[in-house]
């Protein structure tokens, strides 16, 4: 393998979401920058309509306003997002997917898991998320557009996934930590972001991701995936190799 793809391929298995305080003094260098927003300019779209935009947020009043918006977890994400959860390492590791139960607080780890039961201050996840982040990037698109003939213009979807694993990628080449935040597309968290940075109504939020370097050192958690055989098929599915 070449020296390239080897580099390559080192950022791809180096990639994660980083889940832990930021340095908020820790900023973000505006060449580091620039190379993260190159990254997208290349990202693959459908007609090369390039249908996005990036807000970059490192202002910390309208991070703090951001940071103070009202968000709770979806009665859905909370009742979906158990079945994904395992609680020890070793169940982790025997499912080859999922998440470990203790990234989540506990009012998120029961099956009957209430909206109401998570909102304490501790744990609100904007809050949380937000205050010692020293760069936000806040990917928008317009959603009177679409890719041609693509029914819930589910290329565009796919390409705002593009956008965000170019990002990510470089990101991670430049070792800067990235975590997204999904939660910025639930439509009560997006209509406060869209007014305090003054996004126009016909765009729309796909995700945000938080940027910076770990406030202290990361405690390790094990990062799990199924081999490559348990998901290839050949000529036929269900012919796991080569004929």
């Amino acid at each position: 393998m070449d020296l390239q793809a080897v580099e390559v391929a080192n950022a791809i298995e180096r990639r994660h979401s980083s889940r832990v305080p930021f340095d908020p003094k820790g900023r973000i260098p505006d060449g580091d920058l620039q190379r993260i927003l190159e990254a997208a300019r290349w990202a693959p779209t459908p007609h090369n309509m390039q249908n996005f935009e990036v807000v970059v947020v490192d202002d910390r009043e309208i991070m703090r306003q951001i940071a103070a918006v009202h968000s709770v977890p979806s009665e859905a994400f909370l009742r979906e997002n158990y079945p994904q959860l395992s609680f020890s390492e070793e169940q982790l590791r025997r499912r080859g997917t999922g998440l470990l139960a203790s990234m989540f607080p506990p009012s998120w780890r029961t099956p009957d898991a209430k909206p109401q039961e998570c909102v304490d201050l501790e744990h609100s996840f904007l809050g949380h998320s937000l205050q010692s982040t020293p760069l936000l990037l806040i990917v928008i698109y317009d959603s009177s557009q679409r890719a041609p003939a693509s029914e819930g213009d589910v290329l565009g979807i796919m390409s705002l996934g593009c956008v965000m694993q170019n990002m990510w990628l470089m990101a991670t080449a430049l070792n800067i930590h990235v975590q997204i935040l999904s939660a910025f597309a639930g439509k009560d968290v997006e209509s406060a972001v869209q007014r305090i940075v003054a996004i126009p109504p016909h765009m729309r939020i796909a995700f945000a991701c938080r940027l910076g370097y770990p406030s202290a050192l990361l405690a390790g958690y094990p990062r799990v995936r199924r081999e490559a055989w348990e998901f290839t098929h050949y000529n036929r599915y269900g012919s796991r190799g080569p004929t």
